[in-house]
């Protein structure tokens, strides 16, 4: 994972992936040993403890000399405006998810960098199969978000079989975490709804009840990268376009599975824009691929997740954090 001596630079690390990230590769690694950086400058409390570097991914000449001056050998690349944000803001997506990561990979190419680039399930589109979406489909997002990681997966096979970059990443589903507020996508209805849940009882959900779509636990997610990351090079057929899944529940089967835990809780749908984005993206999600070249296996279920995420507020609340 780290050779040598060579430190761990991650972009994006204040968002909602790259804290969780953060923490975890600090735990396995050390602090010293991983390089936090994001536009923002404020670091929360949680990432004091190593160094922070502020960085703007489209200032390629400040990105090379952090990573010349940090010793990095390998980018979790995570910086990047996610679906809604994207739709509100489109010219400024595309510069920040394709010029941000060309930045990125031009770097990796020129100092020999092991990357981590992300894609999503916004690659997919109308003309996508909705059930069990093959890892080789059609790629016909309608989202600003979408067409920018399509276009950041062929980047990526491109340096990796023109310059021999060591490139990987994984179509992301939604991703649920207990530690960290959602970032302005699509899916963050299935975050909002337990921290509204542990804190009012309410909550109104930008969805209709009946809409699925694929969704992850953050510490699954975070152990299928650092596991794919891990996996020998000479294993892989496939590089940053994983296929994930674990979860495919709908939003009223989400309320319900909370209702179990917290009977007096109330869930009404009013669906807005983000509706059209959810109906272009599939049900469910075919990750074969992912089993067979890196061993993948999610460890929760709608369940488990459901009375984990609500323990872990309901402690985050009992100590003012939530």
């Amino acid at each position: 994972m780290v050779a040598g001596s060579k430190r761990i630079l991650v972009t994006g690390a204040l968002g909602q992936i790259g804290t969780v990230l953060t923490l975890e590769l600090r735990r396995r690694y050390g602090d010293d040993r991983v390089v936090a950086s994001d536009k923002r400058s404020q670091v929360p409390p949680e990432l004091v403890g190593g160094p922070f570097v502020p960085l703007d991914v489209l200032d390629r000449p400040a990105l090379e000399e952090a990573i010349r001056d940090q010793d990095i050998g390998t980018v979790y690349h995570l910086a990047a405006l996610l679906s809604a944000v994207g739709e509100q803001h489109p010219q400024l997506c595309w510069r920040v998810n394709v010029d941000g990561l060309y930045n990125v990979l031009e770097i990796a190419r020129q100092h020999d960098l092991r990357l981590f680039c992300p894609s999503s399930i916004a690659v997919f589109g109308p003309e996508t199969p909705r059930e069990q979406t093959p890892q080789e489909t059609i790629l016909r997002p309608t989202s600003m978000y979408g067409v920018t990681k399509v276009t950041g997966e062929r980047l990526c096979e491109y340096y990796a079989t023109r310059y021999g970059v060591d490139v990987r990443g994984i179509r992301y589903p939604g991703l649920i975490s207990s530690e960290t507020p959602p970032g302005g996508g699509t899916t963050d209805y299935a975050v909002e709804i337990f921290y509204e849940a542990v804190r009012c009882g309410r909550y109104t959900c930008f969805v209709r009840a009946d809409t699925v779509l694929p969704m992850m636990y953050m510490p699954d997610a975070i152990r299928a990268t650092l596991q794919l990351m891990a996996a020998p090079r000479s294993e892989l057929r496939h590089h940053a376009d994983f296929n994930l899944a674990a979860l495919s529940f709908s939003a009223g089967e989400l309320a319900a599975e909370i209702r179990k835990h917290l009977p007096g809780f109330e869930c009404t749908f009013v669906p807005d824009y983000h509706q059209a984005i959810a109906d272009s993206w599939p049900c469910s999600i075919d990750d074969t691929a992912a089993r067979a070249e890196w061993g993948w296996r999610p460890e929760y279920d709608l369940a488990t997740m459901t009375t984990d995420m609500l323990a872990k507020l309901a402690e985050r609340q009992r100590r003012g954090t939530l």
